[in-house]
């Protein structure tokens, strides 16, 4: 396995340019199947969930084409022939699931496994599952796949309201619903910047759809999508990951440039609390600029639906919160075993205690280096970000976690002043005896 071997304390410079969102580029490639045609998505980052996704659609029939070179992923849907998902690829990676709607949209049927994907919080497809089903999809469960039959071949439409709001059920229901025979209604959908780019992406294709960015869409069925060309929007989790981390790590008083961010997708919780913080903050065009303060100020979160603040950078404002001088809590409402980081922290000299959702940090310990593992993406960037601060060596295990969601991080870290390596190492190997 590969691990990130990482010597701190160090003090970040200069900047950090965010990538495209995984977030959206999944729902965009799903998007693509829907169309008889070559779809082309650019900005598109080359991580594991991307190959993961473009093997599942190319098991169903589609040629698919990565070219990482040019960030970018061509589609040719022409030929949609063999509507499976399976387990075997489905297992890796949650957003396979969107290969239901995706299959229905266009075949009419699927046949896509049960997924697996991250070993925190409950995350179950019933939302999907039950929305289809009001959508006028007939399925029943047949050795660990969701099987789906829309008579006719084109879902007949339908209302159907999701408690809680999911992404990934609005996602599924939208794919679904753009080819149906009729109108359809989603209420309580998902607000977030992710979703609204994935829905105008398949406007341009020729749906029809009202309500994106509220808590109702609706969708008048067209008889078929045609393909485009889309630029994939950027990952606005990578750009409040190094917005925490230039607070955290960078020079104080010395502005750090976040570039080729979308600040206007972080949502407005997550801007009032970093201020709290004592960083200043100019936002821009291109991302932010971020001027540290000489001594973080502890802010207490809480996480919510969007535009509250991202569960996805709850693992990251714990760390900053052990650099600040005073203690804070974070609160997840979303997940509620989202803290398996915590005892990694723990070992870092973080002090840092979960109590039910909500994790208490008394900043201002000393962070040392030590051997911490990987549990999930979100705990897996939060380590290395611990490690950058802390005195002495941090080797961050299993960071194919981290793989899933952050394209070339070393690299972009070491250009802004880390010490960071990516090393192969033995995950079984004995430890070596001390004389």
């Amino acid at each position: 396995m590969d691990k990130f071997v990482i010597e701190g304390p160090r003090t970040l410079s200069g900047s950090l340019t965010v990538g495209g969102s995984k977030n959206t580029a999944l729902p965009l490639m799903a998007a693509a199947v829907l169309a008889e045609g070559t779809t082309r998505v650019t900005n598109v980052p080359d991580l594991r969930d991307v190959h993961t996704l473009s093997k599942v659609i190319r098991v169903t029939g589609p040629d698919v084409t990565v070219r990482p070179d040019e960030h970018a992923i061509e589609i040719n849907a022409s030929t949609v022939d063999e509507p499976v998902a399976p387990y075997e690829l489905v297992k890796k990676m949650r957003a396979s699931f969107y290969m239901l709607g995706a299959l229905v949209g266009r075949c009419g049927r699927a046949r896509v496994s049960l997924p697996g994907g991250c070993a925190w919080g409950p995350r179950p497809v019933d939302l999907h599952i039950e929305g289809m089903k009001q959508f006028g999809a007939e399925i029943e469960l047949d050795e660990g796949y969701v099987v789906a039959k829309a008579t006719g071949g084109r879902l007949s439409g339908g209302t159907f309201r999701m408690e809680p709001s999911s992404v990934g059920a609005t996602v599924n229901l939208l794919l679904g619903a753009v080819t149906a025979r009729g109108g359809s209604k989603i209420e309580n959908a998902a607000m977030e910047p992710d979703v609204v780019a994935f829905g105008e992406a398949l406007k341009k294709m020729g749906a029809q759809i009202d309500g994106l960015g509220t808590r109702t869409i609706e969708i008048q069925g067209v008889d078929a999508l045609t393909p485009i060309e889309v630029r994939n929007t950027p990952d606005r989790i990578e750009m409040g990951t190094f917005m925490i981390l230039a607070a955290m790590a960078g020079e104080p008083g010395e502005p750090f440039e976040i570039n080729n961010g979308n600040h206007e997708h972080l949502g407005q919780a997550f801007k009032d609390y970093f201020r709290g913080t004592g960083a200043e903050t100019k936002y821009t065009d291109e991302g932010a600029v971020v001027t540290p303060p000489e001594t973080v100020t502890p802010v207490s979160i809480r996480t919510e639906t969007y535009p509250g603040f991202p569960t996805d950078l709850q693992a990251q404002w714990t760390v900053m919160l052990a650099t600040a001088d005073g203690e804070a809590t974070v609160t997840d409402t979303i997940y509620d075993d989202r803290f398996k980081h915590v005892p990694e922290l723990q070992r870092l000299g973080i002090d840092v205690t979960v109590d039910g959702n909500a994790a208490t940090v008394r900043g201002g310990q000393p962070i040392k280096g030590a051997q911490v593992m990987s549990t999930d993406l979100r705990a897996s960037v939060s380590l290395v970000m611990a490690g950058i601060v802390a005195s002495g060596r941090t080797d961050v295990l299993r960071i194919y976690h981290l793989d899933r969601g952050y394209e070339n991080l070393a690299t972009k870290l070491r250009s802004a002043g880390a010490n960071i390596e990516r090393q192969q190492y033995d995950e079984f190997a004995e430890p070596e005896r001390k004389a």
